[in-house]
């Protein structure tokens, strides 16, 4: 009998197509919270962000897109993640959301609007219907929160209209966008580089964000050294990625990148973000992780700290003098300094240090230099950068702006030197070979000191050797 069904037999075992079901999903849903809630100053930072965007690029219209979740596997896609540049002038973080701005520096919010239990979405969209994944707010919630006139995303062709003055978009964010405008890239990059440049400076609302973000950060250090324990006996390194998250989710929206958690000798992967090893006694864990606020603003730190409680005298001996470059760095990080001094002070201790211990035979001059470099070999990346709403944030900025350019308050920066020593390098002794040993900070500029939001987390090995003694189970 199954073989022998009709074509109106087959579709009855379809609920949307059936009459009564249709009926039914259409009628007595009582009312629904869909309000956004929004932390106090977020509206305000935003509506200034777009201030100043529009005062750099004065008679510009703009289109910034939200962008979308991409597909991770066949018919399941990531969590989606709004396009940092656009929660910076928006604060919003709505799947699909374009933000236009006119010549005049007015501002309008596109977004999809709620479907109604009478619309076929509601019900029969399991990507974005409300019967599938919950409350979605509409276009009246998300004005109410951001103090932002928002329309239906449909009203975006007329909105974007005209050729003059031509539009500037984040182009490749959102296909809808592109096709519209027909943006092109040479724009994007224009648009992307003043966004950068603008975003170097934080404003206070910023910089507490990041404070939360650094503050949830190192309760989430503290766990994952409690934990210790459990990774030797046999949870390893996904035991103790698992425990940051655990923190990073719960306090914020999650970590914000890919957790780098690396015992013994894994150490000295610069990017060991598989974090599938085995944690054993005697290790050192580097653990270079951040905890994302909802606000999207991340901490970026980084600790080495043996598993026991305690270095040995090769560990120690690579930990001191990496504390040494970080000391170093510090003290050149002030606003007015040229952003590379701080930069060039951590990389001339580890220079000078490697040479001390016969690892070097060039003089500093002639490592710095641009044919010497030797050094590299056991510091291949760079020893900092800014910080925000990306780990790596406003890398578009020109380099005239960033690497030649100056620190000024307001500027939040990581700051990490590290000594990587892989363990089949000959080139050492066989007694460093396998540590990786890296200290990051988290500061920010004034203009008449420097706070080190990470201060909490000691950086010294008496002091790293203490306070994991302090989380282990007595």
């Amino acid at each position: 009998m199954t073989e022998d069904r009709t074509e109106e037999q087959r579709k009855s075992y379809r609920p949307i197509d059936a009459a009564g079901f249709r009926e039914s999903i259409a009628r007595d849903w009582g009312p629904v919270d869909r309000s956004v809630s929004v932390p106090a100053g977020l509206a305000e930072a935003a509506a200034e962000h777009r201030q100043r965007l529009s005062a750099a690029l004065p008679g510009r219209r703009i289109a910034v897109a939200a962008g979308r979740a991409p597909v991770r596997s066949n018919d399941t896609d990531f969590r989606f993640r709004a396009d940092s540049d656009f929660v910076w002038l928006t604060g919003c973080q709505a799947e699909g959301a374009v933000l236009v701005i006119s010549a005049d520096g007015d501002a309008t919010l596109y977004l999809r609007e709620t479907a109604g239990p009478d619309e076929v979405d509601f019900f029969a969209n399991a990507r974005d219907g409300e019967l599938w994944i919950g409350p979605v707010p509409g276009l009246k919630d998300w004005s109410d929160a951001l103090q932002l006139p928002c329309r239906p995303l449909e009203e975006l062709p007329s909105a974007v209209r005209g050729a003059v003055p031509y539009m500037m978009t984040t182009y490749g964010v959102e296909p809808l966008l592109d096709a519209l405008v027909g943006g092109r890239p040479s724009d994007a990059q224009e648009l992307r580089q003043a966004l950068a440049e603008l975003r170097r400076i934080k404003d206070d609302w910023e910089l507490d964000q990041l404070r939360e973000a650094v503050d949830a950060s190192v309760l989430a250090f503290a766990d994952v050294a409690r934990e210790l324990p459990e990774a030797v006996r046999g949870g390893g390194e996904r035991w103790l990625e698992g425990t940051f998250d655990r923190r990073a989710r719960t306090a914020g929206n999650g970590p914000g990148y890919a957790s780098i958690v690396a015992a013994g000798n894994h150490g000295p992967v610069l990017h060991w973000v598989r974090n599938d090893g085995a944690v054993r006694e005697g290790d050192v864990i580097l653990l270079d992780a951040g905890v994302e606020t909802r606000t999207l603003y991340t901490a970026d730190v980084t600790r080495s700290f043996p598993v026991t409680g305690e270095f040995t005298p090769a560990q120690r001996q690579v930990h001191d003098l990496v504390h040494a470059a970080q000391v170093a760095a510090l003290g050149a990080v002030r606003a007015g300094a040229p952003y590379r001094a701080f930069q060039y002070e951590a990389m001339r201790v580890l220079i000078e240090g490697l040479r001390d211990w016969g690892v070097l035979d060039v003089s500093l001059d002639e490592a710095l230099g641009a044919d010497g470099q030797q050094h590299r070999r056991y510091v291949v990346c760079g020893l900092g950068h800014y910080i925000g709403l990306d780990v790596h944030d406003c890398d578009a900025s020109r380099p005239e702006k960033y690497l030649a350019g100056d620190l000024a308050a307001g500027m939040a920066l990581a700051v990490e030197p590290g000594l990587y020593f892989h363990p089949h390098d000959e080139t050492i002794p066989p007694e460093l070979r396998g540590i990786g040993i890296r200290i990051e900070d988290n500061v920010v500029v004034h203009a008449d000191r420097t706070e080190i939001l990470t201060e909490p987390l000691p950086i010294t090995t008496d002091g790293l050797e203490q306070w994991v003694r302090a989380q282990l189970p007595a």
